[in-house]
């Protein structure tokens, strides 16, 4: 019953969107999630500018953004192209503006540990230049990319939000940090604030390539150049994976949320479910070897546990039920299963 009303709750806030345009900025428009966002809005007739500097974002993700949407939706897109680092790019992409979503940052626990200092300037300068150009163009809400590894040395399951422990990497520090400061914001400026701690998010137009890859798209692109696959530890250790399509019901839910107690919070963004690397590499095994015969039998690497991870992860998800009607449409198997039909359209070529 709880679930009808949540789908319904998100169904409501697509035709209120179908009838009304708002103008959004996206930040890290470019990047995996954020071009999915970018997808979405334009799809529901929104007008969507997009900011990235191309770090780690990629102009084909908005070239297939453009190709989904048709040329009319797209014709509602602009592009700024520039660095969050930079205030003054940040004050003009936020001129106009009714919301944001802002998923520009630098990810990777690992990256954060190698070059800490790089990840504070996008992740803590860059999200505080944001909140100050939002405050200042009186945006009318600053929905932003919270993370699961704020929850740093927590042994508790599942993940609630009140409950954190000590972070584990300096990117947990920065994504803690950014939390911090959208709260000081809500209660000194009046912002209205909205974070989303998004436990390993998975999908189509997500990065396999570089050291920083996240274990899906990385794991996929092995199996299909017929690479070894190398899982760091036993392969035990455990996430909640969530698909993006999850994840772009949760902002666009943040965005226009007018429940009691939503706004100036956040909300784990997940299943409440745990899946081993052990099980995520048999159920992608399986997806894939009918198309890739080479796959059958084939067993993984095994390699040290890598710094700063976690060794379980699994998020309670009552609170964004309760309060922004989120209601997940794709389970694990749902998810894998259409992210490797994305996969193996685009990196098997290549492969």
């Amino acid at each position: 019953m709880g679930g009808e009303r949540a789908v319904s709750k998100f169904d409501d806030v697509k035709a209120h969107l179908r009838g009304r345009r708002y103008r959004w900025l996206v930040t890290g428009a470019a990047g995996f999630i954020g071009s999915n966002l970018v997808e979405a809005l334009l799809g529901l007739g929104q007008q969507v500018v997009g900011l990235d500097n191309f770090s780690t974002g990629h102009r084909h993700n908005l070239d297939e953004v453009r190709g989904a949407v048709g040329e009319r939706a797209w014709s509602g897109f602009r592009l700024v192209e520039g660095d969050i680092r930079d205030a003054a790019t940040c004050a003009q992409a936020c001129t106009g503006i009714d919301y944001v979503l802002h998923e520009a940052a630098l990810g990777s626990v690992s990256r954060s540990i190698e070059d800490p200092q790089r990840t504070h300037d996008t992740n803590v300068t860059g999200f505080l230049n944001m909140l100050l150009a939002a405050r200042n163009a009186q945006v009318a809400r600053f929905v932003y990319a919270a993370s699961s590894s704020t929850y740093g040395d927590d042994a508790g399951l599942p993940k609630i939000e009140s409950r954190i422990g000590r972070p584990l990497s300096p990117y947990a520090v920065t994504k803690y940090v950014n939390e911090l400061y959208a709260e000081v914001f809500a209660r000194c400026y009046g912002i209205e604030t909205i974070g989303l701690r998004y436990f390993n998010v998975f999908g189509r137009r997500q990065d396999p390539q570089g050291a920083y890859a996240a274990v899906i798209p990385q794991w996929v692109a092995a199996m299909i150049g017929d690479r070894p696959v190398l899982i760091n530890g036993d392969g035990e250790t455990s996430r909640d994976f969530c698909f993006i399509d999850n994840v772009v019901q949760a902002n666009l839910l943040a965005a226009l949320a007018t429940a009691p107690g939503a706004v100036n919070c956040v909300f784990n963004v997940a299943l409440n479910q745990r899946t081993s690397l052990n099980q995520l590499y048999r159920m992608m095994r399986a997806l894939l070897q009918e198309r890739f015969p080479h796959l059958r039998g084939r067993e993984p690497q095994y390699q040290q546990f890598r710094a700063g991870d976690v060794r379980h992860s699994q998020a309670d998800i009552t609170r964004a039920r309760e309060l922004l009607g989120y209601a997940p449409t794709h389970t694990i198997d749902a998810g894998l299963g259409e992210a490797m039909d994305w996969y193996v359209q685009h990196l098997a070529k290549a492969s």
